[in-house]
């Protein structure tokens, strides 16, 4: 989510909880002769009120497995789980005054703190990755479907180069009847007069630069090598090829845009694989520190 000025009103009720729990457990601290503790009724309060937001937290990742569940809007599910997600960050060290505690406790603030930094760490992620992916990669579409958008463009591309240079030789046995068949019948189009270069350049450059396995170390990858690499073959391309090698470049201009994304992607929501389990553990591990204290 993208922290713009819908978040204002958030940031300022929060900020405004904050200093109001500050202040009581400033009064707290001054009536306690010998320390506040989370066992005095206002270590308890603090205690409920941190566990509830980092409950209401959690049931944001409930919510999306259950799209139909119309209770409230999924844009205040996430502003609600950022900004009283932090909230709960200093009512639950007003619940502990400020002290580490036993072994169980000690696992409790470490867990709760790789939570907090994977959280911010996701949320800068965001800010900076989506804006990227907006400028860098106009051309996105479903992550999920990129596989099979990829495999469409190649097609089509070996469709477009057979067409004017010809059967394409070593292909795969189903990509060189999908690029010498339409409607099941045989094309009859001859290679056109100077089509060499451009066959071996699509055979030798494109082609293997637009397959699933992208890679990043191909010149093709490189946006700034891109339109001098195309302008070298088409200097030695007649004319009547030119849009063939056109409609390549923008198919290659897509690829790279569609990595991007995919990339973009995997860092847009790796992140959650560290943040999902060990929230969690937070809440079982809150349990059993719960049922402790009211033991002993």
């Amino acid at each position: 989510m993208i922290i713009d000025s819908g978040h204002k009103r958030w940031a300022a009720v929060t900020t405004a909880l904050a200093v109001v729990a500050a202040a009581l457990y400033g009064v707290t601290v001054w009536k306690t002769p010998n320390g506040p503790s989370g066992g005095s009724w206002p270590g308890l309060l603090f205690g409920i009120a941190g566990s509830s937001l980092m409950l209401f937290a959690g049931l944001l990742s409930a919510r999306k497995q259950v799209p139909t569940w119309r209770v409230g809007r999924a844009s205040t599910w996430l502003k609600g789980h950022i900004w009283l997600g932090m909230l709960s960050v200093p009512l639950i060290a007003f619940h502990s005054a400020f002290r580490w505690g036993g072994p169980l406790e000690i696992v409790l603030w470490i867990v709760f703190g790789v939570i907090v930094a994977s959280g911010l760490f996701g949320l800068a992620l965001q800010q900076f990755l989506t804006r990227m992916m907006t400028t860098g990669a106009p051309l996105e579409t479903i992550y999920e479907q990129i596989p099979q958008v990829c495999a469409a463009m190649l097609a089509d591309s070996d469709a477009l180069v057979a067409g004017v240079c010809g059967p394409l030789e070593g292909l795969p046995a189903p990509a060189a009847e999908a690029a010498g068949e339409k409607k099941g019948k045989p094309k009859k189009a001859e290679p056109l007069a100077g089509s060499g270069p451009l066959k071996e350049f699509y055979l030798h450059e494109v082609r293997p630069f637009l397959s699933d396995r992208f890679s990043r170390t191909h010149r093709l990858a490189d946006a700034p090598r891109v339109a001098a690499t195309f302008a070298q073959v088409r200097v030695v391309l007649p004319t009547t090829l030119h849009d063939a090698i056109e409609q390549l470049q923008a198919r290659c201009e897509e690829r790279r845009q569609l990595a991007l994304q995919a990339r973009l992607h995997h860092w847009l929501h790796g992140w959650l694989f560290v943040h999902v389990p060990l929230s969690v553990a937070l809440l079982v591990l809150g349990v059993a520190h719960a049922i402790v204290a009211l033991r002993y």
